[in-house]
This record gives C-alpha cells, sequence and structure tokens, in this order.
C-alpha cells in the first residue's frame, strides 16, 4: 500500500514539474526562448531538451526500456550540446520529444514496481545498480531543480512568475518596486554589520 502511495505521490509530483517546465515557454519568440541568459548560456529551451534527454535515458536505457527516439550516446554530452537547440532543431521538435518522452516515462513507471532493478551505467560503482524508486527521485529532483532555473530565467525576461497559468497573478510594478526596495535596503543596512564583525 505505501509503495502504491510514494510511487503516485512522485509521479504525480514529476508530471507537474513536467508541465510547469513547459509553460515558461508560452508567449516567447523564438529568439527569448533560445538564448542564453546566464554567462555560461543558460536558456530555457535548452532546459526543456535537457530535461527531456535526463527523463528519456533514466526511465529507457537503466531499466532496459529504451527510449523509441533516436538517442546520442550517454557519453557524447560532454560537449553541453544537450543543453541548448541548434538552429535547425525547432521548439516544436523538442517540445514534441519531451511529450512523447513523458509516455514513455509513465509507461516504466506505471508497469514496474519501485523496487525493480536498474542500472545506470554512467553512475560510479558501487551506486550504478539502483532500482525504480531510487530514479524516481532523482529525475524528480532533476525536473524540480531545472524547473526552479527556468523560473529565474522567464522572471528575468518578463517579470512573469509562477507554476501554472491557472494561478499567475498580473504584474503589480509598482508592489514589486517597493518590494525590492525594502530587501535591497535590508541588505545594505544588513551589510556594514558583517564587516564589523568580521
Amino acid at each position: 500500500m505505501i509503495d502504491e502511495f510514494a510511487k503516485d505521490n512522485l509521479h504525480g509530483r514529476l508530471r507537474r514539474d513536467r508541465e510547469a517546465l513547459l509553460w515558461k515557454l508560452d508567449g516567447l519568440s523564438e529568439y527569448d526562448a533560445r538564448r542564453p541568459l546566464t554567462v555560461t548560456g543558460t536558456n530555457l529551451l535548452g532546459l526543456v531538451k535537457h530535461v527531456a534527454g535526463v527523463e528519456a535515458r533514466y526511465f529507457g536505457e537503466v531499466f532496459d526500456r529504451p527510449s523509441p527516439e533516436r538517442l546520442p550516446r550517454w557519453q557524447d554530452h560532454s560537449d553541453g550540446s544537450d543543453l541548448w537547440a541548434a538552429e535547425d532543431e525547432t521548439r516544436d521538435q523538442i517540445i514534441g520529444f519531451y511529450r512523447r518522452t513523458w509516455e514513455h516515462s509513465d509507461a516504466t513507471i506505471d508497469e514496474l514496481p519501485l523496487d525493480a532493478s536498474g542500472h545506470v551505467p554512467w553512475w560510479p560503482e558501487p551506486h550504478a545498480d539502483t532500482n525504480l524508486f531510487a530514479i524516481l527521485v532523482h529525475v524528480l529532483g532533476e525536473s524540480n531543480r531545472h524547473a526552479g532555473h527556468a523560473d529565474i530565467l522567464r522572471e528575468g525576461l518578463d517579470g512573469r512568475t509562477g507554476m501554472r497559468a491557472e494561478h499567475e497573478k498580473g504584474i503589480d510594478e509598482e508592489a514589486r518596486a517597493a518590494y525590492f526596495a525594502k530587501i535591497e535596503q535590508a541588505a545594505r543596512s544588513a551589510a556594514p554589520i558583517k564587516a564589523e564583525n568580521s
């Protein structure tokens, strides 16, 4: 009973984070969806591409249920190519791949028990042998982490925040500016105190 509850709960959170990540692309121009927004090149469409690949591998290869999608060898990602969209990759292609990956991942999650054995060839020994529970937690962590990155990137682009469209509120620029000023003042006030106590 507890296994089914745990699996349903983790799977539900994974589904929530998938949708949240995709929502961060809504309404963006092709340029804004793809452009690097940090000094390390992090970008919104690249986050979606990366998380799609993560899911495809962890719920595919790890359980000997390879993705029906053609994937590059996992060793070939050291160049960072899974973190951005090339000119010939469309947004629709990447989103479509992500959604098809959900179907394959969901089938793996639904069909296997939480203690189903898996093997992660890119993890060092003795950690390479694992199970569905550990992989669900791992992929949920990856998805959640990158959805958080997407939150910040999107906020920096146009000020939009939130996890779901139905909970989005209009932007009150005046209230945001006052809140920002309050935090800035607290930081400035605390800075001299820290310097004196050092």
